[in-house]
């Protein structure tokens, strides 16, 4: 017999009764699956009079215009975009190869002249 009593099982709660916060409840069958049902149809949003749609995983102007440019001409400007992001990151690589090819020619310069240098006292020298 413990000493202290059985302090491991403590008393169980009463179940709460607090009423639910949705109003879901009341409406009938066919009002619920109009507002939970699966069929969503597509997210829509109206931003400074520019209706778009999600769909594919973007966002698109339902009138096919998308803040004046339409969609073919989206696609051309993000194609020209990537073909000079990839022009520039070429064009990066070039001026670092010329950078490199820079020092080692003015490394092999100081160090043809230090040994000129070198050359001329030792001919003074002989003199």
């Amino acid at each position: 017999m413990p000493f202290f009593g059985n302090t491991f099982s403590p008393k169980k709660t009463p179940p709460r009764k607090s009423a639910s916060l949705s109003n879901l409840h009341n409406l009938d069958r066919s009002a619920r699956e109009v507002e939970l049902g699966l069929d969503y149809g597509t997210p829509t949003i109206n931003l400074a009079g520019q209706s778009l749609k999600f769909e594919n995983g973007q966002w698109m102007a339902e009138s096919g215009v998308s803040g004046g440019v339409d969609r073919r001409e989206a696609q051309r400007l993000r194609r020209r975009n990537q073909q000079l992001e990839e022009e520039n990151n070429l064009l990066k690589l070039k001026v670092d190869i010329l950078l490199d090819m820079l020092s080692e020619t003015t490394a092999e310069s100081h160090l043809m002249e230090k040994e000129l240098d070198e050359l001329k006292s030792v001919s003074r020298r002989r003199k």
